[in-house]
């Protein structure tokens, strides 16, 4: 499985977990991490400003460990409306531009 860490410039960050793993939230919260240190090298402008942070609501995202990485790190989570399948920014985004 791939995690793709991007903004509206392009993808900045990609993990890929071993086969038969899973994300819990220590890795999740780790993973968190890896990307900041790739986002201070590849966006340095955004040092200085508040980052607006959107993930879905899996458990490895939003429990203890990885929301307080979250706040370590400064960021603004952007609620994930509850059962909105149909809101998938990388449908939209993400995978369009990675097709080309």
């Amino acid at each position: 499985m791939a995690t793709i860490f991007w903004d509206s410039q392009g993808v900045i960050f990609v993990d890929y977990l071993e086969k038969g793993k899973t994300v819990t939230g220590p890795y999740y919260a780790e993973l968190l991490g890896r990307f900041d240190a790739e986002l201070r090298k590849k966006r340095p402008h955004l040092v200085k400003k508040k980052v607006l942070f959107h993930h879905e609501n899996a458990p490895a995202h939003t429990c203890a460990v990885a929301t307080a990485k979250l706040v370590e790190l400064g960021y603004e989570v952007v609620p994930h409306p509850a059962y909105s399948p149909y809101l998938a920014p990388s449908d939209f985004f993400l995978f369009p531009n990675l097709k080309k």
